[in-house]
C-alpha cells in the first residue's frame, strides 16, 4: 500500500464544514506508511474545532475500507484560518477579529462575549477580549481585576499597553484606567478616539481570535471599529422577548446590510429560558420561546445556540469568576455548544477571501 492509495483514501473525507475534501484542502501532513501502520497530521482550521474526533473516525474508516488490518494514527495540529487581505498595519498579529454586539441594552452581551473569549481559550487559542463599552465597561467586575492598572511596554520604539492577563485571556477596557467611580462623560469623538488608542496603542501580540465587546445599539464607535480594523465578522446577541428582537433587527442591518458589510456569524439567544439549580432539567420561558431562533431563520443567519437564565451565571459576573470558570456544567456546556458553532462559522467566512477588508461606510 503507497501513500498515493492512502491519499486517494483520504480524498473522500470531507472537512464538514467547507464541504471539501481534506486532501484537496492541503490538510493532511506527515504522512507515512510503514508495515500495516498508516500515520498522518490533520491540520485543523482552528484549535477550537469542534469536529476533529468525527473526521478521525472518518480517516479511519476510510483506511480501513482498503485494508481492515491497517492501524491508523491520526494526529490534529492547528493553523487558525484569517480572511485577512488588508496591509495589517493594525493588529498585524491578530488572526480574527469577533465583534459581539446587541441592539439594546441588558441582553448579556457582556456575559456572552467574556464566556465566548473562555470557551475559545479552553481549546488552548490565543484570545483578547476587548472592552469597547466606553460608557459601562463590565471587564474589570466581570473578571476580578477591579483596581489593576496596565503596565507600559516599549515595542519597536513605542510605548504600548500592556494588556492585562486573566484566566489566559488578554484583557483590556476602559475601566482598566479610569477610575470606576468617575463617570465617563465623553462625546462621540473622544470615545470613538478611546477606541482607536485600544487597537493601535495596546500590544496585543499575536493572537487566533480578539473579541470585541461592543456597546449596545448602534452608533460611532461601532463605525469607527469598523472602519479601523478588518472584523472578520458580528456576533448578534439578543433575549427571546419582541423589545429585544426589534432592536436586535435593527443590528443585523447594520453589519449585514450595504453600510459596513461585515459578516454576521451568526446570532445567538440569551436568557432562552429559566432553569432553577434545584430543578436543572426544568426550563421556564419567562421571555418567550425561541423568538432568537425565529429571527435567525428569517434572516437566514446561523443559529449559534441558547444560553440559559442561571443564577450562577449572575453571581460569577459579579464576583469576577465567569461561569466557563465555575463547576456549573449546564451554563459551560451552552457556552462551550455556542463557541463551537461560532468557530465553525468563522472557519467558512475564512474560506470566502471576499471579505476581510476594512469597512467601507457610505455616510
Amino acid at each position: 500500500m503507497t501513500e498515493n492509495d492512502i491519499l486517494k483514501a483520504l480524498s473522500k473525507v470531507n472537512e464538514p464544514d467547507l464541504g471539501k475534501d481534506i486532501v484537496t484542502l492541503n490538510m493532511v501532513k506527515d504522512l507515512s506508511v510503514k508495515d500495516n501502520v498508516v500515520s498522518f497530521t490533520i491540520v485543523l482550521t482552528t484549535p477550537a474545532c469542534p469536529l476533529k474526533e468525527v473526521m478521525r473516525t472518518d480517516c479511519i474508516n476510510a483506511i480501513q475500507q482498503l485494508d481492515e488490518g491497517f492501524i491508523v494514527n491520526v494526529n490534529f495540529t492547528s493553523h487558525t484560518t484569517s480572511n485577512r487581505i488588508d496591509p495589517k498595519t493594525i493588529l498585524p498579529g491578530v488572526k480574527n477579529i469577533i465583534a459581539v454586539v446587541s441592539g439594546k441594552g441588558g441582553v448579556g452581551k457582556s456575559t456572552v462575549a467574556a464566556n465566548l473569549a473562555l470557551a475559545l481559550s479552553q481549546h488552548n487559542a490565543k484570545i483578547g477580549l476587548m472592552d469597547a463599552d466606553i460608557y459601562g465597561p463590565s471587564v474589570p467586575i466581570m473578571f476580578g481585576v477591579r483596581g489593576e492598572r496596565p503596565m507600559m511596554r516599549d515595542v519597536n520604539g513605542k510605548g504600548m499597553i500592556v494588556p492585562i492577563d486573566r484566566y489566559g485571556l488578554k484583557l483590556m477596557s476602559i475601566g482598566l484606567l479610569v477610575d470606576e467611580k468617575s463617570a465617563v462623560v465623553w462625546r462621540g469623538p473622544m470615545a470613538s478616539s478611546a477606541i482607536k488608542q485600544f487597537v493601535t496603542d495596546v500590544d496585543w501580540g499575536e493572537l487566533d481570535y480578539l473579541v470585541i465587546d461592543m456597546p449596545p445599539g448602534t452608533g460611532d464607535i461601532h463605525l469607527t471599529l469598523m472602519q479601523t480594523v478588518p472584523v472578520t465578522g458580528a456576533v448578534i446577541v439578543t433575549t427571546p422577548q419582541t423589545v429585544a428582537l426589534a432592536d436586535a433587527k435593527k443590528g443585523i442591518a447594520m453589519f449585514a446590510q450595504a453600510q459596513l458589510n461585515v459578516p454576521i456569524i451568526g446570532l445567538v439567544e440569551n436568557m432562552a429560558y429559566f432553569t432553577p439549580e434545584e430543578l436543572p432539567n426544568n426550563k421556564y420561558y419567562i421571555f418567550g420561546k425561541e423568538g432568537g431562533k425565529n429571527l435567525a431563520e428569517e434572516y437566514d443567519l446561523p443559529f449559534l445556540g441558547q444560553i440559559p437564565l442561571v443564577q450562577s451565571i449572575r453571581e460569577g459576573g459579579d464576583q469576577g469568576v465567569p461561569v466557563m470558570m465555575s463547576d456549573d456544567a449546564i451554563s459551560r456546556n451552552a457556552f462551550e455548544n455556542f463557541a463551537n458553532l461560532a468557530t465553525r462559522s468563522i472557519s467558512m467566512i475564512n474560506a470566502d477571501f471576499s471579505v476581510g477588508k476594512v469597512a467601507e461606510v457610505v455616510d
